[in-house]
């Protein structure tokens, strides 16, 4: 297995965190305990600068690998010997000077990534496309128009925006009209092709005496498309266009639901964005106030008394349109990804908007959802200005059109990935008959980059008894990445990496040493969310528990039977933790959320890199107290004291919580006192600590503050481990802390059983 991480897109190097250091030879061995190859990417270097020429390629036809430090290199006949599939390549003509005191960067060992610029066809502009839902509410309207009218502000001069506005109609609107506001209507009921979008909205070239019409060439759409402009040329018309929005003027009668087209809508933006630029870097920035409940790609009718698709709906296969919508979704999604087009969706309202069935708009395209209760949040504000965040040289922290190619040394074969990505389908000799992920190819294709996009690939070793692999050697895997870059350069970046194999009867040892437990919970976290998407809940936890009894069986230290002997290497001893804490997590548990609920943390959890993935499944706990700085404490219910305050951080939420007496000493106004200063600057610290990373994470984190007996308390004491419950409350030798009205088991309790199976005879 193995996570690559592509962040951040301009100048920073490899970040690679190895699962594995060593890689395992007994192929028997790796499929029995199911823990195939794993590696991760680390940031332990400092940035390298890209270099403006082309990568020199392996002229095999079926390998193309890279040049890089790996190779061996015949410095006097200027020939080099790809470390892939073993081919003589000579070096171009423009390498005549090198030597062994004058390499090139991509031979240097600090070079193991490097970054090309190349130049390949004209360049390009971003296009932003926003899609508006006009059926909300005035506030929430109102506020959703300053925080477009903003954006514009954030955008290059020479971007190109579009306007799509919908509600019971779909108006796609001319932005090159001067003094007239001008649009093009449709009927939200209709399904359309796309070539007839096209041809409604005029992006068809003028057809010849017997030949059809084509779409327009990018270069003629640049200056020929009405509906997208570069944004120094409307920026004043379309702040108008924005802030004289109305709501939608249909009227919705009294126990209905607002009519809203968002299917034909986003049919639409596809078709306009397929018709003018292809293969292009694109977004569309989808703003819904509630469900589809029209047209194709509908999640629920319009009569109020009809509630919203439920899991107990799903699980009864009641969910009338759920299918249907998800079918109409998944080919707008394959169709937006043929063309490197991304999809961002930001979901605001009290009730559930559809994104299970919208889900794949976003993760197919690498776009993002944001889901939150109102536009007028600083949740969304802050959130959506964040998309349009630069780097030091004024550039966007986004990279459009990436595809990522795997090669792998004759031993490895790529198994396939998870994360935001689609398949290319290309074959080749390191494709893996097995799939996991996204799995029968060796090229994937990411619509859009941001530096935290992650994805998790799955390797498997291929059997060795034809060509047994040498003691001693080497497997390698490059990753070829060509993206546009946000200022519209193509790149290419190049990572090769090499990890000793390591006999798994003999040298045993090597590979638990090398066992890196962090990024080995994430990747199979990852295995068992893709796997929740399509299979039942008991199921997954199932495979999940299989999975960690043969890893203990493996690697634990113990006497048959006796599971007071079992040991784990300190490599190994954080990892069952993980899995207990997996197995509680939203993306497995769907119990208390909302169908759309859990498909938006199971949308982020496939993208975000380790740090943040780890930090979901096992959320951190910060104490603060009288008695000295502020300490991270176990994530268990005996940190809870009444004389400390608590900072928790799930990654979607922050959590500050003050104990019993904190709380009554708040109430009574001591902090207000002089003489009780320490107080003040007590009940200050985790707010502090709180607004640093609400400043930074995307997307924001809803922000919690409650204390003992609050009701809002749910969300802290949900998450931590019960060590104490109701039912051993009062048991001897029990440490002081908050009981957990809950019949779950403790980890304690999960660790007995753990043991217990991992040591019987008749495991």
């Amino acid at each position: 297995m193995m996570c690559y991480r592509f962040a951040p897109l301009h100048l920073d190097p490899q970040h690679q965190y190895c699962s594995i250091y060593t890689l395992f030879i007994d192929v028997s061995i790796i499929n029995r305990i199911q823990l195939k190859v794993s590696l991760l990417e680390w940031p332990q270097r400092p940035d390298l600068p890209p270099v403006q020429y082309e990568p020199v390629l392996c002229s095999r036809a079926s390998c193309k690998a890279v040049l890089n430090p790996l190779c061996q290199v015949d410095f006097r006949a200027k020939i080099w010997a790809c470390n892939f599939c073993f081919q003589r390549n000579p070096f171009p003509p423009s390498y005549a000077g090198i030597s062994e005191v004058n390499q090139p960067a991509e031979l240097m060992p600090q070079f193991s990534t490097i970054e090309y610029i190349v130049q390949r066809g004209p360049p390009t502009p971003l296009v932003f496309l926003y899609v508006v839902d006009t059926c909300l509410e005035e506030e929430d309207l109102q506020a959703l128009r300053e925080s477009l009218q903003m954006s514009l502000s954030l955008l290059p001069p020479n971007a190109l925006v579009g306007l799509i506005t919908f509600g019971r109609m779909i108006q796609v609107h001319e932005l090159s009209c001067e003094g007239i506001a001008k649009s093009y209507v449709f009927r939200g009921t209709k399904e359309l092709a796309p070539k007839q979008i096209q041809e409604m909205l005029g992006l068809m070239k003028p057809a010849a005496s017997g030949q059809q019409g084509r779409p327009l060439a990018p270069q003629d759409a640049a200056t020929s498309c009405r509906f997208l402009q570069p944004v120094h040329k409307v920026d004043m018309n379309l702040t108008d266009l924005l802030g004289e929005l109305q709501r939608d003027p249909w009227p919705v009668p009294q126990g209905k639901r607002p009519l809203r087209s968002t299917g034909i809508a986003l049919s639409i933006a596809v078709g306009l964005l397929e018709g003018t630029f292809p293969n292009t870097g694109a977004r569309v920035m989808l703003f819904m106030g509630g469900p589809p409940t029209q047209g194709p790609g509908m999640v629920v009718g319009d009569e109020l008394k009809t509630p919203i698709r439920s899991w107990h709906d799903i699980q009864k296969d009641n969910a009338r349109h759920m299918k249907k919508a998800i079918k109409y979704y998944e080919a707008l999604a394959n169709r937006a990804a043929v063309n490197g087009h991304s999809i961002d969706i930001y979901a605001f309202a009290l009730d559930q908007t559809g994104l299970l069935e919208m889900k794949c708009l976003s993760n197919l395209t690498g776009g993002h959802i944001v889901m939150g209760d109102s536009f007028n949040t600083s949740l969304f504000k802050q959130t959506f200005q964040r998309v349009f965040s630069k780097d030091y040289n004024g550039e966007f922290h986004m990279a459009f059109g990436g595809v990522l190619e795997v090669k792998t040394s004759r031993e490895l074969k790529v198994a396939g990935a998870i994360g935001p990505c689609v398949s290319l389908n290309s074959k080749g000799p390191c494709v893996s008959e097995n799939e996991l992920g996204v799995g029968g190819t060796c090229q994937w294709k990411i619509c859009s980059l941001s530096p935290s996009t992650t994805l998790a690939l799955y390797f498997e070793v291929v059997n060795q008894h034809n060509s047994p692999i040498p003691q001693g050697g080497r497997g390698a895997i490059q990753f070829v990445t060509q993206y546009q870059h946000s200022n519209t350069q193509r790149r290419i970046r190049v990572t090769t990496i090499a990890r000793n194999w390591a006999d798994a009867q003999s040298q045993i040892q090597h590979i638990e040493s090398s066992f890196d437990q962090e990024a080995a919970a994430v990747l199979m976290a990852r295995l068992g969310v893709f796997r929740a998407e399509s299979e039942e809940g008991p199921d997954v936890l199932r495979w999940l528990d299989r999975q960690l009894i043969r890893l203990c069986q493996k690697f634990g230290q113990f006497n048959k039977d006796d599971p007071n002997s079992f040991r784990l290497s300190e490599s190994l001893s954080l990892y069952p933790q993980f899995m207990f804490h997996l197995r509680r997590s939203p993306f497995l548990q769907v119990f208390n959320n909302s169908p759309d609920e859990s498909s938006y943390y199971r949308h982020h959890f496939l993208c975000q890199d380790l740090t943040q993935s780890l930090i979901m499944i096992q959320p951190i706990l910060y104490s603060y107290s009288f008695f000295g700085p502020p300490e991270p404490v176990l994530l268990d219910s005996s940190s809870i004291l009444p004389d400390r305050i608590l900072l928790m951080d799930t990654f979607f939420q922050l959590v500050i919580y003050h104990g019993e007496t904190i709380a009554q000493w708040r109430k009574a106004g001591y902090q207000d006192m002089p003489e009780y200063e320490n107080f003040k600057q007590l009940l200050q610290a985790p707010l502090d600590d709180a607004q640093e990373i609400l400043q930074t994470r995307f997307p924001m984190p809803r922000y919690i503050d409650t204390e003992h007996g609050g009701s809002q308390a749910r969300f802290l004491l949900s998450k931590v481990n019960p060590s104490q419950t109701h039912n051993n409350l009062y048991a001897w030798g029990q440490e002081a802390g908050a009981p957990i009205l809950t019949d779950d088991v403790s980890l304690q309790v999960f660790m007995d059983h753990l043991k217990k199976l991992a040591v019987s005879s008749s495991a």
